[in-house]
């Protein structure tokens, strides 16, 4: 391609972007996902993940450790040195002449090494809250599923009735 055609393409280019973009392209109309834009106005409605249905039990599990052993890496530094190449030009046409010279660079190498050995406390489990709901939104045949909630929806619905209607936004599914 040559030099004078690029402005050519790029004109061209940009012209295509704007007539797509006037025409509406239709990416954010409720038609591209697959909905039929009733009383939306052509776009999707927000989703919500709320559950709701009747309180049943709670379950809370501890956060479960295990001791360990690993190896304790400590950094180990040693001075190294390196050469470094200096160029530096002058004069100009036919009489360019280039000088270079070295110089030693000192600096620290480190890695890490491993000295002895030290216990940690390894996470198997992390504290979980759960609620088991019946009739999860309404469906008598959804009995006996549990969710994972934040700590504070916990002691909301532990303090509830039982079978008392609940409503919250679960974490994940299951126990």
């Amino acid at each position: 391609m040559s030099v004078k055609q690029r402005p050519v393409l790029a004109g061209l280019t940009l012209m295509l972007v704007a007539v797509l973009s006037a025409c509406g392209g239709g990416a954010d109309k409720a038609g591209a996902h697959g909905g039929k834009g009733g009383k939306s106005g052509g776009y999707s409605q927000p989703h919500s993940d709320q559950v709701r249905g009747l309180y049943d039990a709670v379950r809370h599990l501890p956060r479960k450790t295990v001791k360990g052993t690993r190896a304790h890496m400590v950094k180990s530094c040693e001075p190294a040195t390196r050469k470094v190449k200096h160029t530096s030009r002058s004069g100009s046409g036919t009489r360019k002449r280039t000088r270079t010279w070295y110089t030693t660079e000192h600096y620290k190498q480190c890695h890490k090494v491993r000295k002895g050995s030290e216990k940690y406390t390894r996470v198997v489990r992390h504290e979980r809250w759960c609620v088991r709901l019946d009739d999860v939104n309404g469906k008598p045949r959804k009995d006996d599923r549990w969710f994972r909630v934040s700590p504070a929806t916990y002691s909301d619905v532990h303090g509830k009735a039982e079978h008392a209607r609940v409503k919250f936004e679960p974490r994940g599914r299951g126990c």
